[in-house]
């Protein structure tokens, strides 16, 4: 039930920039079977496709488990929360959000969890299908911007939103293997040049300094190349990003919490994210033009400026 859910979603509009992502793991993974596996075995390329298709199936399938949410956890740096006051402060907010949540949107899971992470900047971060991370800066916050920050991630946990972050940061095990695997190749014939150029005679430092210049080539090829894709993904993921996180402002609009919302997003952007945070803030839109979708749907916030300049 669950996976066909999933792949409905995947279909709809705003999720197309990410279906031509998946489509081009499929065929890297399809390209690379075939030159690394079916020119040695002769097999047919169709069938290398079908192999190529198979490992990203199951690449997809262990992002969409909870070892798949566990390790887009370990990657957000996202640990359990300990400490007595942290816990005093925080739990009750959740709690609070958490059933205003659930009664808006049943479908959300009954074991939502809640971790942190050591960021400054006030943020936080919907995981897989029951995480949700918030920051250390969070908890600085005003409560009411505290739930309201709470209240946006619960929005993306309704929307089956996380599912897509799943399946880009941590579905591409295949791939990441692939580059891996390539490396090691490129480093091994670069050991192999080596040994050979002694065996140049007089000519040995020439064939050291060619078979460096080669590996240098390679490696500023192969690592722009790489470079280059993960551009492309984010390119691509990012315009579904950006509609998902308009919706999920109207989520904790819904909630109560759409002049919070404004406030705290008035007031983000002090520090520097780090890590996927940093790769997840890069795809949110201008916060001015959250702030104006707010607006437009009846929150109340002003800044204090223009409340200045209407006196």
């Amino acid at each position: 039930m669950y996976f066909t859910d999933f792949f409905k979603r995947m279909t709809r509009k705003g999720n197309i920039p990410t279906l031509v992502y998946l489509a081009l793991n499929v065929f890297i993974i399809a390209l690379s079977v075939y030159v690394f596996i079916g020119t040695a075995f002769m097999l047919p390329i169709w069938l290398c496709v079908l192999l190529g298709i198979g490992l990203y199936a199951l690449s997809l399938a262990i992002a969409l488990s909870p070892m798949g949410e566990w390790i887009l956890r370990k990657r957000a740096g996202c640990k359990k929360i300990e400490r007595v006051e942290q816990v005093n402060l925080i739990k009750p907010l959740f709690r609070e959000v958490y059933g205003r949540a659930k009664q808006i949107d049943p479908s959300i899971p009954e074991d939502v969890q809640l971790f942190m992470n050591d960021d400054k900047d006030a943020n936080a971060l919907a995981t897989g299908r029951k995480t949700i991370c918030i920051t250390r800066g969070l908890m600085d916050a005003p409560p009411e911007q505290i739930k309201a920050t709470l209240g946006h991630e619960f929005g993306h946990l309704a929307h089956k939103d996380t599912d897509l972050m799943l399946i880009v940061c941590v579905g591409n095990l295949i791939v990441n293997a692939i580059i891996i695997c390539i490396r090691v190749i490129i480093e091994i014939f670069h050991i192999i040049g080596i040994v050979m150029s002694f065996g140049f005679g007089g000519d040995s430092l020439l064939a050291l300094f060619a078979n460096e210049l080669s590996h240098l080539l390679t490696l500023v090829l192969f690592v722009g190349l790489t470079k280059l894709w993960n551009w492309i993904g984010t390119v691509l993921v990012m315009k579904s990003s950006r509609a998902n996180e308009f919706e999920a402002d109207e989520f904790a609009y819904r909630l109560g919490y759409g002049d919070a919302l404004c406030a705290l997003l008035d007031n983000i952007g002090g520090q520097k994210p780090q890590g996927l945070f940093a790769t997840l803030a890069s795809s949110h839109p201008d916060k001015d033009a959250r702030i104006a979708r707010l607006q437009a749907m009846g929150a109340a916030y002003r800044n204090a400026y223009d409340l200045a300049n209407a006196q």
